[in-house]
């Protein structure tokens, strides 16, 4: 699936099921709240939480209600996420062509010395 269709199949589900789109606000408190869904998913697979007894350990499906929510309001705001994509993805190539390949942070990590 293209972002495109992505985006019509979304409006087609709002319009068949959805009945219309919450307003761009509450689509945009939705979006906050998926957010953080996945970041808490994040700090408790990756991080140092623990998972709570019967939580989901797969981030896939907070990415997908990311994805969903952030479709709605582009399609709200007559957004082409395809256009507006690939503008990112010029703006950030003139910008940081060299950027990330100069930065000594993103060098392989080295090992801490050993405690022997």
């Amino acid at each position: 699936m293209t972002i495109k269709e992505a985006q019509e199949a979304v409006d087609r589900w709002i319009k068949e099921y959805g009945v219309r789109y919450f307003s761009e606000l509450t689509n945009m408190a939705c979006l906050t709240e998926e957010v953080g869904e996945l970041a808490r998913l994040m700090a408790r697979r990756y991080g140092d939480q623990s998972f709570k007894e019967g939580e989901s350990h797969d981030p896939s499906e907070e990415m997908a209600d990311i994805l969903w929510v952030l479709i709605c309001l582009a399609n709200q705001t007559g957004v082409d996420l395809t256009e507006a994509l690939q503008k990112s993805f010029e703006k950030k190539t003139k910008r940081d062509h060299d950027r990330h390949k100069n930065n000594p942070k993103l060098k392989e990590p080295t090992l801490p010395p050993s405690k022997a």
